[in-house]
């Protein structure tokens, strides 16, 4: 432990300069110049735990109880308004609407691409944000429970009537299943939710676990309540996964409970409730394991970077062995911080401790190898990965397509690509369709796409992956021709499908085109939000123009999503201030009341926000 805090230690940052996060892949001046640079500086900050225990300085109090947090025990195992600019955006994308209530239409609230994780629409680049998933959804509370192949067999029918009866009717199938005199064992119940959960919906699950339960179906145990939790909290929120928690009988409220509702909240960004989670585990005297700090980290990634070196030391004073996920996600901070050396000696303190690296791992640092220049070590981690007979290793191919597209090696693309082509897989398809529109290679991606329609039922998926090499290569017109395409076919579309028009229409400088899409989103499906990469691009591209209004009404969007208490959205407002020469009054207290302190950036910017005031008052003057 002590090995992977001093990997951990930050250095001099590099002369080379990593890609930026997809959030800003707009082209935009300001976060090429402030963002993006504070992303490495910031980071390396956030790993203070220097040359001893003593040592590590952090001008941020972590928000849960710092005091009596470290020494002490937790958790365990793992779970799984219109301006006028904007008056003629409706033109040319009336399929949005015709589209965005497919769901509700249907009467189903199986939502494949709203609910698939964010790494299967990267164009096929690993994000170790997405690790903490378990298989197919399940929740741990059901991993390990034995199930026989006779119990499947009779399952699968019961299955099969609830994932093609309507929401209404669930309960009614489930009775008519039961009458028709076939048994509903605690076995036959996992299998089906499994099943339910591996197609994502867990609305029918949740509606099938509150049967066996209302009916009493079953003897309940801790891991039955904790499912029960897990769906609720994955259909409902986490308010009312609390709601649902106070009611389980007392005797079963254990680890495996509130490591759900941990996980849940991770999983929903929701550090403040997290952290309150956690210290409640810690009141109650559960041990502290690597499940509930990967938790931690996997927030404080994305949210707050230096609270990580706090976890690794009360890791290292409670002699909790890291995990898989606890190296990849250092592996994945240190590389998004520019810092290669930094993320080489995570790497080999991980191997020192008996863990050799996985597939997702190795494209992890090939990824950041290629960002940074270090073509030849990414050539050489990719060679690794590839191993003797490609043929024999497909499940690399994935990685390898999008991988040598980002070094730009065409060759290499073609060479994988040829192996899938005999009888691709659909994530091999993907994966090809983003590699070669990576490449620019238009009609090789177009011939992929066609390929995967006729080989896989089409799905908002196929369509989405395709729109993003569309809009990284500004074509408009063939974008607009698939968003018809996909309304025609009746293809459900979710926040992945939204992100890519936005990029679309971004990319083709039509802003207001993206800020109406976004809108009309999130005002259609009370349900489901738009990412918070969608409202962050159109966000830059306001902040670069200096539009305040229109910027603040987007910051405010993102608030009612409910994406707050991040530093980016606050630092990309404040450009639009700097840009626009305008004083931001109280811009200070706004961020407080989010519980975020200014930045180095950000305490620049403000400084030039202070200029503007001067010149004010001195206009008067004269």
């Amino acid at each position: 432990m002590w090995a992977l805090r001093r990997a951990a230690a930050p250095i001099r940052s590099r002369g080379y300069r990593v890609r930026a996060p997809q959030a800003f892949s707009a082209k935009s001046e300001f976060f090429g110049d402030n963002l993006q640079n504070d992303l490495g500086n910031h980071a390396n900050a956030h790993f203070q735990a220097v040359q001893t225990i003593s040592g590590m300085g952090f001008s941020h109090i972590p928000t849960f109880r710092e005091k009596n947090y470290v020494g002490q025990r937790t958790l365990s195992s793992q779970t799984g308004t219109k301006s006028s600019d904007e008056e003629d955006a409706d033109d040319g994308f009336s399929e949005l609407e015709d589209t965005a209530d497919v769901v509700e239409k249907n009467g189903s609230e199986e939502k494949p691409e709203e609910l698939i994780s964010g790494s299967e629409f990267s164009d096929g680049e690993p994000e170790a944000d997405m690790l903490e998933t378990t298989k197919s959804g399940l929740s741990d509370a059901e991993v390990d429970l034995p199930v026989d192949k006779d119990s499947q067999k009779k399952v699968s029918s019961l299955f099969s009537i609830i994932a093609s009866t309507p929401r209404y009717g669930v309960s009614k199938a489930i009775e008519q299943w039961v009458a028709e005199g076939n048994s509903l064992g605690r076995s036959e119940i996992f299998i089906t939710i499994l099943n339910l959960r591996k197609r994502k919906m867990f609305q029918k699950a949740l509606q099938l676990v509150e049967w066996v339960e209302a009916n009493k179906q079953l003897e309940q145990t801790e891991r039955d309540y904790a499912s029960h939790l897990d769906l609720i909290a994955k259909v409902h929120g986490i308010y009312r996964a609390e709601k649902y928690l106070e009611n389980i009988p007392k005797s079963f409220r254990g680890e495996v409970i509130y490591r759900t509702l941990l996980a849940n909240c991770s999983a929903t960004t929701n550090l403040t409730k997290a952290e309150e989670v956690f210290n409640k585990m810690k009141d109650l005297g559960f041990p502290l394991t690597a499940f509930s700090c990967n938790q931690l980290l996997i927030l404080y990634k994305r949210l707050d970077k230096k609270k990580i070196a706090d976890v690794l030391l009360m890791m290292e004073k409670e002699n909790v062995k890291p995990t898989q996920l606890t190296y990849k996600l250092l592996i994945d901070t240190k590389g998004r911080a520019n810092d290669i050396d930094g993320m080489e000696q995570v790497v080999e303190t991980m191997k020192a401790e008996g863990m050799e690296p996985d597939l997702q791992t190795q494209s992890i640092i090939a990824k950041y190898y290629s960002f940074g220049g270090f073509r030849e070590k990414a050539e050489k981690v990719l060679q690794e990965m590839e191993g003797d007979n490609l043929k024999e290793n497909r499940g690399a191919c994935i990685h390898l397509l999008n991988l040598y597209a980002t070094l730009g090696s065409v060759n290499d693309v073609e060479r994988v690509w040829r192996v899938c082509a005999v009888s691709p897989r659909q994530n091999e398809c993907l994966a090809g369709v983003g590699a070669w529109g990576k490449l620019g290679k238009i009609d090789k991606a177009e011939a992929v796409f066609e390929k995967m329609q006729k080989s896989f039922r089409p799905s908002a998926r196929h369509y989405t992956t395709l729109l993003r090499v569309y809009a990284s290569n500004n074509l408009l017109s063939k974008g607009k021709e698939l968003v018809k395409k996909m309304s025609d076919s009746g293809i459900q579309i979710g926040p992945y499908t939204w992100d890519a028009l936005v990029k679309l229409y971004v990319e083709a400088g039509e802003v207001e085109k993206a800020d109406s899409i976004l809108q009309k989103a999130s005002e259609k499906n009370i349900n489901v939000k738009p990412l918070y990469s969608s409202y962050m691009l159109v966000l830059c591209q306001y902040a670069k123009r200096g539009d305040i209004h229109k910027a603040e009404k987007i910051f405010h969007s993102l608030r009612q999503a409910g994406y707050v208490g991040r530093m980016q959205q606050y630092q990309t407002l404040l450009q639009t201030y700097v840009n626009a020469k305008t004083p931001a009054y109280g811009f200070i207290e706004r961020m407080k009341a989010d519980n975020i302190h200014p930045n180095k950036i950000v305490t620049n910017m403000l400084a030039q926000i202070d200029a503007f005031k001067k010149d004010s008052v001195l206009d008067l003057l004269d």
